[in-house]
């Protein structure tokens, strides 16, 4: 079945190192807390705000060997109050799990995005 897995994180230095760290970091929690691999994966869509300017989420996701799922950046909405500094990211996948049975995974300061959603 395919599915949709949810995540973000905040990044407290604009920097590519902290960027990979911080997306790094989320991805494997993501992947930990659902027991999913590679091959399950099916594509990873990541969103930045406009106050994050230098790394690609994707450049840190091929780093742990992702560099062949497909994947897209984009920025994501400006909207007054939102969580700054903060990617996010749906990962697809192919799993047996149900939709109530993903767990989604929210770090730093991202941690209150969504807490109706299992975690």
């Amino acid at each position: 079945m395919l599915r949709a897995l949810r995540g973000a994180t905040t990044i407290d230095e604009d920097t590519p190192e902290h960027v990979r760290e911080r997306v790094v970091a989320l991805l494997e929690e993501m992947f930990a807390r659902n027991a999913i691999d590679h091959d399950q994966l099916v594509s990873l869509l990541f969103t930045m705000t406009d106050d994050l300017h230098s790394a690609f989420p994707a450049t840190a996701a091929r780093t742990i060997g992702l560099g062949d799922v497909p994947m897209l950046c984009a920025r994501e909405l400006d909207i007054a109050g939102a969580t700054s500094r903060c990617v996010r990211v749906m990962a697809h996948l192919d799993t047996a799990l149900g939709r109530d049975q993903l767990r989604h995974v929210y770090l730093e300061g991202a941690a209150g995005l969504r807490d109706d959603l299992p975690g």
